[in-house]
């Protein structure tokens, strides 16, 4: 193997046990007591954590068998990555100011902030063998829209994300002050539907910046 591949298998390995320690600490860990009655595999951090995990342990054993990467699979990573991307700054940004200290907890740093910067690392550094057409850009909105899809449902129908929440995140709940396009001076600031519409964009310029810097890397390393 060379350096470039052995630094992939590494970066892949970090996803996926910082992915498995974090959810089970998540998930069966003491936040589960707060949790009781709710699961956190409803949680767009866990989904978006599952998927990078599963995605590097494919893209892990193909490199451990020798056997050759298809285009497909690098690009579901690109796709996974910019989830995992999301998950690392809506957190960073937008939740844990709210949550003061809570928010450095060990199950929040290795699902928000390390399997991000691993699973963006692993992407550039694998990244330079792949063939991604800029028209791809638009697949990473696919992840966030069918979660806001799954999390509009869960909303009408009463699910308890967290006891007492029929919402995930402050910036889903349709029935906040804000509403639908409505803005307040509070949380959550402006209504659902310019936080998804700020969501979307935000993800489209952080895929199409992610490949023009995987452009510059491929040109470096020819």
């Amino acid at each position: 193997m060379s350096k470039r591949v052995i630094c992939s298998f590494i970066l892949k390995l970090v996803v996926i046990v910082s992915a498995v320690v974090g959810i089970y600490l998540s998930a069966y860990g003491s936040y589960s007591e707060f949790m009781a009655g709710s699961s956190v595999f409803m949680f767009f951090t866990i989904q978006s954590n599952i998927l990078i995990a599963i995605i590097c342990l494919i893209g892990a054993v193909l490199l451990l068998r020798k056997k050759e990467v298809p285009n497909g699979w690098y690009i579901f990573k690109y796709v996974g990555t910019v989830a995992i991307t999301l998950t690392g700054v809506v957190f960073c940004v937008v939740l844990a100011p709210t949550l003061g200290e809570r928010a450095w907890y060990l199950r929040n740093v290795l699902t928000h902030v390390v399997v991000p910067i691993g699973a963006i690392l692993d992407f550039f550094v694998s990244g330079i063998d792949s063939d991604i057409s800029k028209k791809s850009v638009f697949l990473v909105t696919i992840p966030p829209i069918l979660y806001a899809i799954y999390a509009g449902i869960g909303y009408a129908q009463n699910w308890q994300f967290a006891p007492g929440y029929n919402y995930p995140y402050f910036f889903l709940n349709w029935g906040s002050p804000a509403g639908v396009f409505g803005f307040t001076k509070e949380i959550p600031f402006m209504g659902t539907a310019w936080w998804i519409l700020a969501i979307l964009f935000f993800l489209l310029f952080i895929g199409w910046l992610y490949l023009v810097i995987l452009d510059k890397f491929k040109k470096k390393a020819k």
